[in-house]
């Protein structure tokens, strides 16, 4: 795949999915913008092995005047932007068990980080790809928008299947005007957020649901998104593609 002269924002870019489709991107030729918010060790190995290509820029994207200033800066950096992967969320649990301010808490949490603002970013983009005559937009979806989640993730699969709905209406909306919008939708991939859960509940039930031997790990998705931003899928725009090790087959 050759992204020479690409210029490619990845919200989430600082671990999992995120860093390794940012890596992926850096080394088809891509000049990338590396957004994260705490978690900045991966960001600076990849500015450090891409000097010229990889900037970071950091946000807490649950404050919108935060992801408006990354954004509004990313743009000034980069000059254009050919493409943006909105990958970046959380998976945090919250029972039903849970007093009624604590679990609306955590939903309100996982709502303004996976689409609220993806919401916001992709407005920015939008007018941004106007100006630049047109660009695309990739979404790290789930297999939870459409086979659902466990009672603990309720929010996660409703954030979800939010994210997966904006991106067929962009793809729907503005693709005479040269915006293109895809999903990659994963399953359960091998990240530090899914340690967590193998710790808790074991890796035995996370096999039981694939057909494959072995979890996806976030390199099995970052070469279709490198595909995605190249131009070569543009005719499938509006399309999601499952990437879940057969845990979801529709």
């Amino acid at each position: 795949m050759d992204l020479q002269g690409q210029h490619i924002l990845v919200t989430g870019a600082s671990r999992g999915i995120g860093a390794a489709i940012a890596r992926d991107l850096l080394n088809a030729g891509a000049k990338v913008a590396l957004h994260f918010n705490v978690s900045r060790e991966k960001v600076i190995e990849l500015e450090k092995a891409y000097p010229d290509k990889a900037k970071g820029f950091q946000a807490n994207l649950e404050n919108t005047t935060a992801t408006k200033a990354m954004i509004a800066e990313v743009f000034d950096f980069m000059g254009s932007v050919d493409s943006i992967v909105l990958n970046a969320g959380v998976f945090i649990p919250h029972p039903v068990e849970l007093p009624e301010d604590e679990w609306l808490a955590i939903w309100r949490k996982t709502i303004a980080i996976n689409l609220e603002s993806t919401g916001l970013i992709t407005k920015m983009g939008i007018a941004h790809f106007r100006k630049m005559g047109g660009g695309r937009f990739v979404y790290i979806g789930s297999r939870a928008a459409f086979r659902g989640e466990t009672q603990e993730f309720l929010a996660y699969a409703a954030s979800k299947g939010g994210l997966t709905s904006l991106a067929r209406s962009v793809a729907r909306s503005f693709g005479k005007e040269n915006i293109k919008s895809f999903v990659v939708a994963p399953g359960f991939t091998r990240t530090a957020m899914a340690e967590e859960f193998i710790a808790k509940y074991g890796e035995e039930r996370v096999l039981k649901e694939i057909a494959l031997p072995e979890l996806t790990k976030p390199e099995d998705i970052a070469p279709l998104v490198s595909l995605m931003c190249s131009g070569k899928m543009d005719h499938a725009t509006g399309t999601t593609i499952d990437v879940n090790a057969g845990s979801h087959i529709r």
